[in-house]
């Protein structure tokens, strides 16, 4: 069991230092990043290494997915930004040999766009879309230990430019007998096959290395859970000078650079996602998250309002789990993310 779990944290720690030449800058197939349920959009990011049967866990994180999945689907849909919907299918089953796989279609449509020549005049509209299939697979090693792993199919179409890709996931959690649950998960580790027009560039996939740790308290029905996230970079800050880390100086107005130890706080938390669940009763969950980094990216100095905060809560209704969040990523505007999750064998007759 050690030799396993030394071989699997070795691959990943191989995976971070290739992934590092694909982070920063522009990455291809951003939409890969974006949370695709409720539940975890509610919680401030897009990996979770919560135990508890829900497939749009066994999507972020493979190492997750088990027999307790079986027959299940979740159906997720997103009300982006400007007229964009995202939404996603998953489907999980378990094989007795082979362990317990999940299939997903994610699919973003950015609706219709306007096509206008130099001088802006306009001459009808065109679409543009990405999507992606993916297979994931999970085994429970022991009552301790569990691994898992994704291939993904990537298709992007905008307008009469197309690309194609290719990318995997792996994963690893280990839980302890007190509760705590831990995962390593290396997410998009690909490349692009083909381009938008020949002869460009490849552009990297948007790799990104995650540790979550989740527990749910002994005596009160709560669960915290923390990512760290993008391990494989240290730095993420982006000076914006218009938007500068430090503010402005009010005499002066010239921007200010956080330095020292508040350089090395904030450098830091941009890497800690925090989040957690109010359990109330059996059918009743609320939940609420805080992603440092997406605050400080997309704040407004002057207007933060609730910039970097998420919330939502489950429902169970029937045979039927529902989930809602809001994520508020700016000042122009907060998606809402729906969920319904259901398991197919409790519709079948006995």
């Amino acid at each position: 069991m050690k030799k396993v779990s030394t071989l699997l944290i070795g691959f990943l720690l191989i995976i971070s230092n290739l992934g590092i030449a694909q982070i920063g800058g522009n990455t291809g197939y951003q939409f890969l990043e974006q949370p695709v349920s409720a539940r975890i959009s509610a919680l401030g990011g897009n990996v979770a290494s919560i135990d508890d049967n829900d497939v749009n866990i066994g999507f972020v994180n493979p190492s997750m997915i088990n027999s307790g999945m079986d027959n299940s689907m979740a159906l997720n849909y997103i009300n982006f930004f400007t007229g964009t919907n995202y939404s996603s299918i998953q489907y999980a089953n378990t094989f007795k040999k082979a362990g317990s796989f999940m299939g997903t279609l994610q699919y973003m449509d950015y609706g219709k766009i306007d096509y206008a020549d130099e001088n802006g005049n306009l001459a009808g509209t065109f679409g543009a879309y990405d999507m992606a299939v993916t297979i994931g697979w999970g085994r429970q090693l022991d009552s301790s230990f569990s691994v898992g792993a994704a291939a993904k199919l990537i298709y992007s179409s905008y307008e009469s430019y197309n690309s194609f890709g290719m990318a995997v996931d792996v994963a690893g959690t280990y839980q302890t007998k007190s509760g705590i649950t831990m995962s390593l998960v290396a997410r998009n580790l690909g490349m692009q096959l083909s381009t938008y027009h020949p002869g460009a560039e490849r552009d990297p996939l948007p790799f990104d290395l995650q540790y979550a740790i989740s527990k749910r308290l002994d005596h009160v029905p709560i669960r915290f859970s923390v990512v760290y996230d993008h391990i494989e970079k240290w730095d993420l800050t982006y000076d914006d000078p218009s938007n500068p880390s430090g503010g402005f100086d009010p005499i002066t107005g010239e921007p200010k650079y956080k330095t020292g130890f508040t350089k090395f706080g904030d450098q830091f938390m941009r890497h800690i996602i925090v989040g957690a669940e109010l359990y109330i009763g059996k059918n009743l969950i609320l939940r609420g998250g805080y992603n440092y980094r997406r605050r400080q990216e997309m704040k407004i100095e002057d207007r933060m309002a609730m910039v970097g905060f998420s919330w939502g809560f489950g429902v169970r209704i029937y045979k039927f789990r529902i989930n809602y969040s809001r994520v508020t990523y700016s000042l122009a505007g907060s998606p809402n993310y729906f969920t319904i999750a259901f398991d197919l064998d409790s519709f079948m007759k006995k």
